[in-house]
């Protein structure tokens, strides 16, 4: 016997929810004994070579509400410009890592190694810059950014230099804030909206 299916209804698609930190990064969900210790905690360990930086900021979206349930992943490359994998890289610094905005202030850190210039394909050096990915609530298709420095000459880089819109290059800079520390807020959209990559 054959059941009709001109009942159903279509499921409707989840955005990022709370869903994706369960699955992603279950302590802070608060669901402890998964693993010792969740994917990408740290993008580097101890004794890893280099400056030591410590990157904060909210996810804010296009009403100024920093958004508390954003979840980000970032890539790097070590202090002298090598991937995990190449040759001579710090096998100190895995480049990885899953962070998540605090649950009460949407604020997010992000403890790791300034990484150096990393060459192109064509030999160009691209400027210091963390890769970064971010879902929250109502984003269907994480995002893709990067965060640059504002200590660091980034006038030469291929990505930088492709954007049209010069007056937009500065929401993709990290802005210094002390010895060690820099501040870069990601802004969904509205006024001062972050570059996104179509990656």
């Amino acid at each position: 016997m054959t059941q009709p299916l001109d009942t159903l209804i279509e499921t409707p698609s989840q955005t990022g929810g709370p869903y994706v930190h369960i699955g992603c990064i279950p302590t802070f969900a608060g669901i402890d004994g998964v693993y010792p210790e969740d994917l990408g905690f740290s993008p580097i360990e101890d004794g890893a070579k280099g400056e030591i930086v410590t990157i904060t900021g909210q996810v804010i979206d296009g009403t100024g509400w920093a958004l508390r349930d954003a979840l980000l992943e970032s890539w790097q490359a070590d202090a002298a410009g090598k991937y995990p994998g190449q040759d001579g890289a710090d096998p100190k610094v895995g480049g990885f890592c899953r962070f998540a905005a605090d649950k009460d202030s949407g604020e997010f850190t992000l403890r790791t190694v300034k990484p150096g210039p990393t060459p192109t394909r064509g030999g160009a050096a691209q400027a210091p810059h963390i890769s970064v990915w971010i879902a929250a609530r109502g984003i269907n298709i994480g995002l893709h950014t990067r965060i640059y420095f504002e200590d660091e000459d980034n006038e030469n880089d291929p990505l930088l230099s492709r954007i049209e819109q010069r007056n937009r290059v500065p929401t993709l800079i990290a802005k210094k804030t002390g010895p060690g520390a820099y501040r870069f807020d990601i802004r969904l959209q509205g006024e001062g909206e972050t570059v996104f990559l179509d990656i």
